[in-house]
Formats: C-alpha cells, structure tokens, sequence
C-alpha cells in the first residue's frame, strides 16, 4: 500500500462528514486535505482507542518526534510521507501539526473544564488549527478568512461535543463546562449515569443556540472573495448544522445513542452547497 492509498482508506474510513467535502475539490488539494485530515485522524486514535494513559502519551511522543523528523527531511510514517511533499504549497507548518497533538494530548490529562473560555483553548487547538490548515488548502486570499475558520472550528466542535455527550461520560471525559453544568443543575453523575432531565434539556438547548450562534457568526466572517474557493467548509457546516438541528428535534438524545446523518444525505448536502451554494 502506498503512503496516498494508506490516507485514502484512513480518511474515508472514517466515516466523517470532512469526507464528502473532500470529493469536489481538485486532484491536488483533495491529496493534500485527504493527507492532513488522516494525520488528524491518527492522532485522535492514539486518544481515542489506546486506553493505557501511559502508552497512549508515549505514542503521542512519537508522533511529535516523528513530525519534527519529517520537516527535517525524513518521514517514516506513511501519512506524513504522503503530506510532506504538499505541505509547502498549502502552507502546512510544523507548527500546525504540533497544535493539533497539544490539543490532543489535553484528553489525556483533563477531562473537565471550569468555564467555556478553558474550553475553548481545547477546542482552538484540535478544531479551530485544523480550520485553518484546511482554509489554507481550499485556497484562501483573505487574511480575514483565518478568524472565519477558527469560528467554524469551534461550531464544529461544539457539535461534536453536543453530539458525544454519553460517549465521552463513558470515557469518563465532559466536556460541557463546570459552571454551565451548576447553571442548569444537572451534576456530573447525571451525564455518568445517562439520566436524562428537563434541566439536561434546557442545558443541552442552551449548548446547541450558541453552536448555530457561531455558525452564523463564521459566514458573517468569510470574505465574498474566499466564498467560492471555501466550498469544501461550507459544505461541513452545511452538514454539521443539519445534524445539529436533527438532534435538537430529536430532543437530545445524546446520552445513550449517537445520531448520525446517512451517507446519502451527507452526499446530498456537499452536492447542493457546490452546485446551489444553498444550505
């Protein structure tokens, strides 16, 4: 297997929204964010899936090193042999990738947040770098554009939280901050134990208006200049918002399952942004 067919299969494996956003762009720039989000992929799993905390900040070691290495001219790992040679088109730093394990490496040592400032600084780093690497590759001119990506970032990834809610109390993770949760008086043994509650409701309603908040605060952002050529994100927030509104039309039932849009309506929704530019 080729470094190219090993990003392929980890990206469209993966089964994310990103993925459908990646088949509209240029052979180029579909290598290069194909490349880049199997990178972000692989370093989610040493979190996500080695449950040894020890091993699991060790193989995050590696990858630092293995970034570093691969900058310096001497990639190993299959992924960063497939990024390498496109990162100084796209303008893809070592910087960018070493934020994106930081934030990463947070999962290994907190699993709350006091206030939604703290969570924010997680959510710059594996969300808001990784929007602007990708605004970067879909072909930004604007420097305004950079502070559009970091807001859809974060729309993304309080979505991903909103969404993952019982998953990550089963990890033992909230995401949801402290003082939010003291707000609306649901406890952390609530979400531990999936009890769901009017007061889980309105806490989960207040999460999901300041969500849809950002992502119309991201396209007031973007500059009309940028508009064509950052399709790709606008297509994810397409996806990303749908599945925000589902959920909160399904009454959040995020503690105990996980609600997903099919493959044919995520197709359905990059195709319409890109031939429509409608959401």
């Amino acid at each position: 297997m080729t470094p190219q067919q090993y990003v392929q299969a980890k990206a469209a494996g993966s089964g994310s929204s990103f993925y459908y956003a990646f088949l509209f762009l240029p052979p180029r720039k579909r290598a290069a964010i194909t490349a880049f989000y199997a990178f972000c992929r692989e370093i989610d799993d040493v979190v996500d899936e080695v449950h040894d905390a020890g091993v699991a900040a060790h193989t995050l070691q590696w990858w630092r090193t293995e970034v570093a290495r691969s900058y310096a001219g001497d990639a190993q790992h299959p992924v960063m042999q497939a990024l390498m040679p496109l990162t100084d088109e796209h303008g893809i730093t070592q910087h960018h990738l070493q934020q994106v394990i930081q934030g990463c490496d947070m999962d290994l040592h907190q699993t709350r947040y006091l206030d939604f400032k703290g969570l924010q600084t997680y959510c710059h780093l594996v969300a808001g770098v990784v929007g602007e690497v990708a605004a970067h590759i879909f072909g930004q001119t604007q420097p305004q554009t950079t502070d559009y990506a970091h807001t859809l970032g974060l729309a993304f990834q309080l979505t991903n939280i909103i969404r993952d809610v019982g998953e990550d109390a089963l990890r033992g993770r909230i995401y949801l901050p402290v003082d939010e949760l003291q707000q609306f008086q649901v406890t952390a043994a609530d979400l531990l134990q999936r009890r769901d509650s009017p007061a889980f409701q309105a806490l989960m309603t207040f999460q999901t208006e300041r969500a849809l908040g950002l992502y119309d605060q991201a396209l007031a952002m973007l500059p009309p200049a940028d508009w064509r050529a950052q399709k790709p994100g606008l297509m994810m927030a397409s996806i990303y918002r749908t599945l925000l509104h589902e959920i909160a039309e399904a009454r959040f039932p995020v503690l105990t399952q996980r609600v997903s849009l099919t493959p044919v309506r995520k197709l359905w929704l990059a195709w319409k942004m890109q031939a429509l530019g409608k959401f």
